[in-house]
């Protein structure tokens, strides 16, 4: 894991081009007509074929288009048919604006697949003093308060602890609709669109998911 003032630098130093980079992508790169897949932040295992691999490190991951996550999105208004992230907008700084432009860029009737760390089981697991169920990175703590920070905070690199009920409220307040929630790496809504998804999402745990997993449609 890199570490904070290491992303920090290369956030200072790659913005910019980052920036123009997907402006031009927009301006002549991205598609207007046809039917499209959006994978944001895919890192270098979970790259999608098929799917346009949107991620800001272009050393590390392995992406189609290289464009920072914190800025607009690099596609045109109603264009995209299904988007997907996991484990990834907790790290932004501003969820609800990223949420907002996630719905831009979908037509009318397209869907989003968001995978978050699980908050909800985690307090739960706290509350119940179940330390067998957090793991112990990215730090090796022995206290289950520890290790709940672990899970919720990752080393400070999480900027929001995620919950269904605030991601609804930041869904709902973007215009999405037909809003489910669904078991990590068994179910969807839409398995014309993410049935390849439910591949990468490894979960053993049913009843207690470290996965959040929601649907939504525009």
């Amino acid at each position: 894991m890199m570490t904070r003032a290491m992303k920090s630098a290369f956030y200072h130093v790659a913005g910019p081009v980052m920036f123009l980079n997907g402006l031009r992508y927009r301006l002549v790169g991205a598609p207007r007509k046809g039917f499209h897949k959006v994978h944001l932040g895919p890192g270098q295992q979970k790259y999608m074929p098929g799917w346009i691999n949107v991620d800001a490190n272009m050393f590390t991951a392995r992406c189609d288009v290289w464009s920072d996550l914190r800025h607009a999105l690099p596609f045109h208004d109603c264009s995209i048919d299904a988007v997907y992230s996991h484990h990834v907008i907790e790290h932004l700084p501003d969820i609800p604006t990223h949420i907002r432009d996630v719905y831009r860029c979908l037509k009318s009737g397209g869907a989003y697949r968001i995978g978050v760390p699980n908050g909800d089981t985690a307090i739960r697991k706290f509350a119940e003093g179940d330390l067998s169920w957090f793991g112990d990175w990215p730090e090796k703590r022995r206290s289950i308060g520890g290790r709940l920070n672990n899970f919720i905070l990752c080393k400070n690199e999480h900027l929001a602890i995620m919950t269904e009920s605030y991601l609804r409220e930041l869904l709902e307040d973007a215009g999405f609709s037909h809003i489910a929630r669904f078991q990590a790496a068994r179910d969807t809504g839409r398995p014309d669109l993410f049935a390849d998804c439910l591949l990468r999402e490894a979960e053993k745990d049913f009843d207690n998911p470290r996965t959040l997993i929601i649907e939504a449609v525009k």
